[in-house]
């Protein structure tokens, strides 16, 4: 008798049967040549002209491949004489958008992004007190310091949070937690959806960072830990409070600032 055919990831079998368009396989083999080769960021790629005989393919394919790697951040195209495709580096905003986009296509609560980094960020700060090189430290500590002496503006207040969470995901150590942290906080400061700060609660999460950085400063895993975990419960506590409506309200793509 026969074995019974495996339909487990039978969803992704067939998927992959389908055949990917040439645009898409295009400017997969872009971003292949650009790692390849290893061009940085400001790197002319060539003209048109040349692509179109290099890939043998049209026009009209050429150029949906570069529309789509500019969108995804890893091209820039400039106009005018001499322009053309120059490579980028696509930053955690491209990665928050296509985040933003499928949690609004899911009707997913804000709650969500919030209780997410309640359970990811205490780990990556015990990770950072392990991790962290002397540069990431100091980092930490002038991000820390600019929000301490510029708490009365809210603009650079959000922009140090933004910044120090995102350094300690990176001094965890893993470019994965750097992306996925960075990207949720382009999400999750709550403020395209109406939460303000007052100066009292800036100034109570501007001591929460400086805990958090003596702690990750000292090596100590568990007090940077239990120091985040602290600021974290405290930003959900403080939505709940004052802004339980946002919590539960759906994401949507264009609150994410791109």
């Amino acid at each position: 008798m026969p074995a019974a055919p495996n339909t487990s990831g039978s969803a992704r079998g067939r998927a992959t049967l389908r055949p990917r368009k040439t645009a898409a396989l295009l400017a997969q083999r872009i971003v292949g040549e650009i790692t390849d080769r290893g061009l940085e960021p400001g790197t002319p790629l060539p003209s048109e002209r040349d692509m179109l005989e290099e890939y043998a393919v049209a026009r009209g394919t050429l150029r949906e491949s570069l529309r789509f790697l500019e969108m995804q951040g890893v091209l820039t195209i400039r106009t005018g004489p001499g322009g053309g495709p120059v490579v980028s580096r696509p930053g955690s905003r491209h990665l928050a958008s296509t985040i933003a986009m499928m949690l609004q296509l899911e009707q997913v609560a804000f709650r969500s992004i919030v209780e997410a980094r309640v359970v990811l960020e205490p780990e990556l700060a015990r990770r950072a007190a392990t991790n962290a090189t002397p540069e990431q430290l100091e980092a930490l500590r002038a991000s820390s310091e600019r929000m301490r002496e510029r708490i009365a503006d809210p603009d650079v207040f959000i922009e140090e949070n933004d910044t120090f969470h995102g350094l300690i995901a990176e001094a965890a150590g893993n470019p994965v937690f750097s992306m996925i942290i960075t990207s949720l906080t382009w999400i999750c400061d709550g403020t395209p959806l109406g939460v303000e700060y007052s100066e009292a609660a800036r100034v109570a999460v501007s001591k929460e960072h400086a805990r958090i950085l003596r702690a990750v400063e000292a090596g100590d895993p568990e007090r940077a830990g239990a120091a985040m975990a602290v600021h974290i419960g405290d930003f959900a506590a403080y939505l709940e409070a004052k802004y339980p409506r946002v919590l539960d309200a759906t994401l949507r793509w264009d609150q994410v600032d791109l």
